[in-house]
């Protein structure tokens, strides 16, 4: 059996039950620090049985700036799943607000937004999303917990945990003491009881009370991450209902993590790395379907109707999506078809320094290896956006940049029939088509595009397929099979 590695806090217990470490809020991959009270572990979310994936995006298509929203939903978790919607929603309005200036810029604004779980139980759920927005010269971050009651059905911010005002008025002061060990550059006086400095709390296994604040809230952007962790014995009094409930299953639950589910390598015959090269695509007219995104909730439906019309396809996944739906992913390969490597939380590679990039890559690429037993060996950059340095990265790391020649425009509410005409008019042999599987219109989309295009002599082929017993070279960027790729990505 191959057991799959995860990179949630709560899959770094082991190493840390002997309290040499805990898992830090966002930690580089595979690292263990020193105990340290405001770090949170996270639940793996391939446990969490009704959970799948939401996505708001923009910016494939030539414009202004770039948007990766990812969300999770639950199952019989409505007030909870239409907070996370509304807050999603209100993000991408009021970043649309922010850069809207109507001409291009370069390097592109980017908001991106993805998630972990800070508790999931019977008796409280906790989503912790985490927001990096790019405004020309570096990101600023920032997180938000929004915490669900299951015996109420009713959704809360984070300041929820706590009995009421005066119980916020007392947390604030206990934080301001706290505060004290930070030295004279956090601005503690600036913590007061209000929603907005306490919008992120979740806690840690012993039962603190960790409270997290954004960059530059308290003080300069050096400062890095500030965050408190209140003791329990000290917050304890102070909890809601909900408060103390969620504070009772995080200790109950802090030696869980012996559950992981276990994937074994597909040795189906079907699976497209032992069908490769089934198509010569230098005598046989063929395509390359591609899906950005997913896994989401309308992949399923697309594997049904990719298995229907005999076709395969390129699948580049988002890790943070990978991690939530094993079982999808561990499909695709299953029925023939290729997982890529779409980075971890679908950040702009351009932006980002060289530790960052490998960080991203390697993370994925680890994810979907220990789901499939397979490690990816293409990467669509998010966005299409490459640089020289993120082609020394891939080129170093032994993997082929893809990107497209064929865009469906399938985003922001496009239409069903226009993207299936605008699949089929321009596909020539060797195209690289994009799609997004987290789209029911695209997913609608492809039974026509099979047929029209089965209809015009076209074999639909992965990726690697189109180049035949020339094979894909690390480091270079691929954006068709009928051209030579470059030798080295331009910026």
């Amino acid at each position: 059996m191959y057991k799959s590695r995860l990179f949630s806090g709560i899959a770094l217990l082991a190493l840390s039950a002997s309290g040499c470490g805990l898992a830090v809020a966002s930690p580089e991959r595979g690292m263990v620090i020193p105990a340290e009270p405001t770090m949170i572990d996270f639940v793996d979310p391939a446990t969490v049985i009704g959970l799948s994936t939401r996505t708001l995006t923009e910016g494939d298509n030539p414009g202004s700036r770039y948007v990766h929203i990812n969300y999770p939903e639950f199952a019989g978790a409505t007030a909870l799943n239409r907070e996370l919607r509304a807050q999603a929603e209100r993000q991408l309005r009021e970043f649309r607000a922010r850069t809207r200036d109507g001409g291009p810029v370069s390097p592109r604004p980017e908001l991106n937004v993805d998630w972990q779980l800070a508790a999931s139980s019977p008796e409280a759920v906790a989503v912790r999303l985490r927001t990096g927005e790019f405004q020309g010269e570096s990101w600023a971050n920032s997180t938000r917990t929004v915490w669900f009651d299951p015996h109420t059905g009713r959704a809360t911010g984070s300041t929820g945990l706590l009995a009421g005002d005066a119980a916020l008025r007392r947390f604030a002061a206990l934080v301001r003491e706290q505060l004290k060990e930070r030295g004279g550059q956090v601005e503690r006086d600036g913590v007061t009881a209000g929603s907005e400095k306490f919008d992120s709390m979740a806690f840690n296994r012993r039962g603190d009370l960790v409270v997290e604040f954004d960059d530059c809230q308290l003080g300069p952007c050096s400062l890095g991450r500030v965050a408190v962790a209140v003791p329990a014995a000290r917050v304890t009094p102070l909890l809601s209902e909900l408060g103390r409930r969620a504070q009772r299953s995080v200790r109950e639950n802090r030696t869980h993590g012996g559950d992981t589910p276990t994937f074994t390598p597909t040795t189906d015959p079907d699976a497209v790395s032992n069908r490769a090269g089934s198509v010569d695509c230098a005598k046989v007219k063929c395509v390359a379907l591609t899906f950005d995104d997913g896994p989401g909730p309308y992949t399923g439906r697309l594997l049904d109707l990719l298995k229907q019309g005999r076709a395969r396809a390129t699948f580049f996944v988002v890790g943070s999506n990978a991690t939530a739906q094993p079982a999808v992913v561990r499909r695709m390969s299953v029925e023939g078809h290729l997982v890529g490597n779409h980075t971890w939380a679908h950040r702009d590679l351009s932006k980002q320094g060289s530790s960052k990039i490998t960080d991203t890559l390697v993370k994925t690429g680890d994810t979907v290896s220990g789901i499939i037993g397979q490690t990816p060996k293409l990467v669509r950059p998010p966005y299409g956006a490459v640089s020289q340095q993120v082609g020394n990265v891939a080129r170093e790391m032994g993997l082929s940049l893809v990107t497209w020649d064929i865009d469906t425009d399938d985003q922001n509410g496009a239409k069903v029939k226009d993207i299936a005409d605008r699949a089929v008019r321009e596909a020539h042999p060797g195209a690289i088509i994009l799609m997004h599987d987290i789209h029911r219109e695209t997913v609608d989309a492809v039974p026509d595009i099979l047929k029209r295009l089965r209809g015009k002599g076209y074999s639909f082929v992965t990726v690697p397929e189109l180049y035949g017993s020339v094979g894909m070279q690390a480091g270079r960027l691929y954006r068709s099979g009928n051209e030579l790729p470059r030798k080295q990505p331009l910026t």
